[in-house]
């Protein structure tokens, strides 16, 4: 069983707790926006993923599922949308308006599916 050390500030002791350090690369997007949803929304799943240490592989985990969802959705939403190499040589205004729908579309859904639940 894993005993508490205690400091003393004035006349209260204060448990020492202190999360392993690790070692991981910073967050994305997708993560960083995933953190500030737990805390401003859902405080008490927030302290209870970070007491646990959880909270950063949780956080990762949902960054790669958003990568990996943005890359899967963009070439069929593409395909549906009839976005081509010949319309981009044609008409790159166009085409570049229907890419920006097509990520907006794909990160609407990562952020209801992925982020915000």
């Amino acid at each position: 069983m894993n005993k508490l050390n205690y400091i003393k500030n004035g006349d209260y002791l204060i448990p020492d707790l202190s999360l392993t350090e690790t070692k991981d690369a910073p967050l994305g997007r997708y993560g960083r926006m995933r953190r500030r949803y737990l805390e401003e929304h859902r405080p008490v799943l927030f302290g209870s993923l970070l007491l646990s240490e959880k909270l950063y592989p949780h956080l990762r985990e949902i960054e790669t599922a958003a990568n990996r969802w943005m890359e899967q959705m963009i070439p069929g939403l593409m395909n549906a949308a009839g976005i081509t190499e010949k319309l981009k040589a044609e008409d790159p205004l166009r085409w570049t308006g229907l890419m920006n729908n097509c990520k907006a579309q794909a990160e609407e859904l990562i952020l209801q599916e992925l982020i915000y639940s």
